[in-house]
C-alpha cells in the first residue's frame, strides 16, 4: 500500500534523524498534542520501532491555561494509543518577573524540564516538532526586529541532544498526515491569539507576502536561514577562539577585544552576555552594540543594562558582565561614572 505523500514526507524526515542511533537507544518525543508534534510522534513510533529504538512520549504542562492538566492527560493518552513504549508528563512553573517575556519564559522552562526527562530516561535524542513554516516565521521575526544574522539563521536542526527533524517539512503536511492517519490533535488557543506576534506573522503577514510576491516565500525564508547558518557557524568558531584569548579572571581584556574585526568582537560580547545568563531570546543587537561601545568608544560611561537582570561594566581594561545590584542599592561600579 502506497503511503500518502504527506505521511511519507514526515516519516522520511524522522527516519533520517533517527538513522545514526544504535538499536536499543531511547528517543524522547516532545508532544504538545498539536498536529506537528503528533505527526512527529506517530512517525517516530513507526520508524523507531523498525530499527529497534525505544520511543518515549513526553508532554509538558505549562499551567498557563485553565484545564491544562486535562489537556496534558489527553495528550498522554494519545501518545499511548500511538504505541510509544512509555509516556511521561511534567508540569513546569513559568515564573513572572524572570526578565523574560511569557513566550520566552515558557520555552526556557520547557527545554529545561525536557532535558531533565531525557536524562532520567537516558534518551539519546529529544525530537521537537518545529516545521519549515515555523522556521520561516522565525526568520521573518528576526528580520523585523533587526536582530542580525544570528536570528536570520533561524532555528538549528540540532543542538545538544535536541533534534528538529521536520524543519524541511511544511505544516500542511503534518496536518494532512494527522488527518490521513485519523489522529486526534489539540488546537492550542494561543495559536489563534493575535496578541502574540508570531500568530500575527503566521495568519496575516506571511499570507500577504505570498499573495503579493508570489508562492514560495515561506520556502525562500527557510533557505535563507540555511545559508546564513553556515556563515554563522564559521564566525562563531572564530569568535570562540577569540573569546578564549580575551578572557581573564575578572572579565574580558578590552585591549584584546579592540583589535578584533567588528563581526568577531561583537560575537565575543554576545557570547559573554549569554554565558553570564542573559536570555538569548531577549538579548538584542542594541544590547551588544552598547557593550561594544564600552570597548571601542570608551568615555567613562556607566554600565549597560542587559536582559536577565545583568549589566556590562568596564573597569580599566576589563569588561565584565555581572548581576545588577539589588533594588534600592546605591552601588556604583568602581572606576565608572554613573552619570555618564
Amino acid at each position: 500500500m502506497t503511503l500518502h505523500p504527506s505521511v511519507a514526507a514526515v516519516r522520511l524526515a524522522v527516519r533520517r534523524a533517527l538513522a545514526p542511533l544504535e538499536p536499543g537507544s531511547v528517543v524522547l518525543v516532545a508532544c504538545s498534542g498539536g498536529a506537528d508534534s503528533t505527526a512527529l510522534a506517530a512517525a517516530a513510533v513507526v520508524e523507531g520501532h523498525r530499527t529497534g529504538l525505544r520511543v518515549v512520549g513526553a508532554t509538558v504542562d505549562h499551567g498557563l491555561q485553565p484545564g491544562s492538566a486535562e489537556v496534558a492527560g489527553r495528550v498522554v493518552a494519545g501518545l499511548a494509543a500511538l504505541g510509544v513504549d512509555e509516556t511521561t508528563t511534567a508540569r513546569v512553573t513559568v515564573a513572572p518577573g524572570s526578565g523574560l517575556g511569557p513566550e520566552a519564559a515558557a520555552r526556557e522552562a520547557r527545554y529545561a524540564v525536557l532535558e531533565q526527562v531525557a536524562e532520567h530516561h537516558g534518551a539519546a535524542v529529544v525530537l521537537l516538532g518545529h516545521t519549515l513554516d515555523d522556521q520561516a516565521e522565525t526568520v521573518l521575526l528576526g528580520l523585523a526586529r533587526g536582530s542580525g544574522g544570528r536570528s536570520l539563521a533561524g532555528m538549528r536542526p540540532a543542538f545538544g541532544r535536541f533534534v528538529r527533524p521536520l524543519l524541511a517539512v511544511r505544516r500542511a503536511d503534518t496536518q494532512t498526515a494527522c488527518l490521513v492517519e485519523g489522529l486526534t490533535v489539540w488546537d492550542d488557543p494561543h495559536n489563534a491569539d493575535p496578541g502574540y506576534t508570531r500568530v500575527r506573522v503566521r495568519r496575516r503577514v506571511l499570507p500577504v507576502l505570498e499573495e503579493e510576491l508570489g508562492p514560495g516565500v515561506t520556502e525562500a525564508l527557510a533557505r535563507t536561514a540555511d545559508a546564513l547558518r553556515e556563515d554563522t557557524a564559521y564566525l562563531d568558531a572564530v569568535a570562540a577562539a577569540a573569546h578564549a584569548g580575551a578572557r581573564g579572571p575578572d572579565g574580558l581584556d578590552t585591549g584584546a577585544l579592540a583589535g578584533l574585526p567588528d563581526a568577531v568582537r561583537r560575537r565575543v560580547l554576545h557570547r559573554a552576555a549569554l554565558d553570564a545568563g542573559s536570555p538569548a531570546a531577549e538579548l538584542a543587537r542594541e544590547h551588544v552594540l552598547a557593550m561594544d561601545a564600552l570597548v571601542t568608544d570608551w568615555r567613562g560611561q556607566k554600565w549597560i543594562d542587559l536582559p536577565g537582570h545583568l549589566r556590562a561594566v568596564r573597569r580599566g581594561r576589563v569588561l565584565a558582565v555581572e548581576p545588577q545590584p539589588r533594588p534600592g542599592s546605591s552601588e556604583t561600579p568602581p572606576g565608572t561614572d554613573a552619570a555618564g
